[in-house]
């Protein structure tokens, strides 16, 4: 479920030339029915005619609404590269990846401790195996799209970054 979640947290929903939120509401269409609203069971069966998410969306909302990726989500320090950090990559996102993992480390002693150098080498491999290991992941070494975001919501916790003070 988290997996799923860190994937669509990022998408939002817009119209052109509109710049409040866009709101949308289903109901479940068993217990309760709203006429021209979307319904869980309506998309299901959208769904089952092949229709894609944006499709769905635009049957119930009209046909100019979007489906949008933001490029950096607010309270979160940094956003995904785009690419799998892996043994090679180099440069400003890697370096990031190693403080922060020298900071969870502060309250997880078993990640062990990185060289900040910008360079992903097998050191910064074993401790992203290691906090992968000890956050429930997979243990692949490689710092996909999931555990960027994880190691970005564990580094806000254990920092407190994200209290008000």
């Amino acid at each position: 479920m988290s997996q799923i979640v860190d994937e669509l947290f990022g998408n939002y929903l817009s119209r052109p030339n509109i710049k409040q939120p866009i709101l949308t509401q289903y109901c479940d269409g068993e217990r309760v029915t709203c006429p021209n609203w979307m319904s869980q069971w309506g998309s299901k069966y959208l769904g089952d005619r092949n229709y894609s998410a944006i499709q769905i969306l635009r049957y119930y909302y009209g046909e100019n609404m979007y489906i949008n990726t933001a490029e950096e989500i607010s309270g979160i320090p940094s956003s995904w590269p785009g690419y799998d950090l892996n043994i090679g990559a180099t440069g400003a996102k890697v370096r990031q990846l190693q403080e922060q993992l020298n900071a969870i480390r502060r309250g997880y002693p078993a990640i062990p401790a990185v060289s900040v150098d910008g360079i992903y080498g097998e050191g910064t491999q074993n401790a992203v195996r290691t906090f992968q290991r000890v956050f429930g992941l997979p243990q692949t070494g490689i710092v996909d799209y999931p555990t960027w975001y994880r190691i970005q919501d564990i580094y806000v916790g254990v920092t407190r970054i994200a209290e008000l003070t």
